[in-house]
């Protein structure tokens, strides 16, 4: 059974950086994609980055520059690298996994950016 854990969110203020990290235990390996989603209050989940095998990677526009993916086989973990916050980063981010066609979801993690 695929597990997928999200650790690393919190309460930060604009301008500052926080790294998730999505532990899959070991559950999945060489997966077709990876990557992040967020939801914010009253709004659908959206896009944040996601990477292919590939490795080609999909940004939100609104992220570009800021956030980065990356991934330790070794750990059996991936993270998303959060610099320069801001206020409409908030949401729940979900770490995400596409293997054969089937898709994975973490439970998700709180981000607040705020001053």
């Amino acid at each position: 059974q695929v597990q997928l854990v999200e650790s690393g969110g919190g309460l930060v203020e604009p301008g500052e950086s926080l790294r998730l990290t999505c532990d899959s235990k070991h559950s999945i390996s060489l997966a077709d994609a990876m990557g992040w989603y967020r939801q914010a209050p009253g709004k659908q989940r959206e896009l944040v980055i996601v990477m292919l095998r590939s490795g080609e990677t999909t940004y939100a526009d609104s992220v570009k520059g800021r956030f980065t993916i990356s991934e330790d086989p070794a750990a059996g973990t991936q993270d998303l690298q959060m610099n320069n916050l801001k206020p409409d980063d908030t949401g729940v981010y979900y770490c995400y996994v596409r293997k054969s066609g089937y898709e994975f979801w973490g439970q998700g993690t709180q981000v607040t950016v705020s001053s």
